[in-house]
């Protein structure tokens, strides 16, 4: 099993930056990418970012592409996403999730096995 713990939400203006984090424990080797989805309120929950723990490659939604990067520090197996720019559409709750099943891909959230709870971030315009 893999926990998963995000923080770094919150409530930023328009234009503003933040950064969430996600803390793994637990099986931590099985894992074979992170990534971060977000859900807004009565919409589906969409894709944001990946990246590969063994090569860091990344990979990116067009709508954060230029914006949001996605880091891995696998010492001390945690994953970042520094969100620039911000706008009120990127308003919704973040997710961080995990692979451990070696999927072909990892841009959509049936390739992840384990979730965290999630972390609001909140862009007032």
């Amino acid at each position: 099993q893999v926990q998963l713990v995000e923080s770094g939400g919150g409530l930023v203006q328009a234009g503003g930056s933040l950064r969430l984090s996600c803390a793994a424990s637990g099986r931590t080797f099985s894992i074979y990418a992170m990534g971060w989805f977000r859900q807004a309120p009565g919409k589906e929950r969409e894709f944001v970012a990946a990246v590969r723990r063994s090569d860091g490659i990344t990979y990116y939604s067009d709508s954060v592409k230029g914006r949001f990067t996605i880091s891995r520090d696998n010492a001390k197996n945690t994953v970042y996403l520094q969100m620039n720019s911000l706008k009120s559409e990127d308003t919704a709750d973040y997710y961080c999730a995990a692979d451990a099943s070696f999927r072909t891909t990892i841009v959509v959230a049936g390739a992840y096995d384990y979730w965290g709870q999630g972390t609001q971030v909140t862009v007032s315009s």
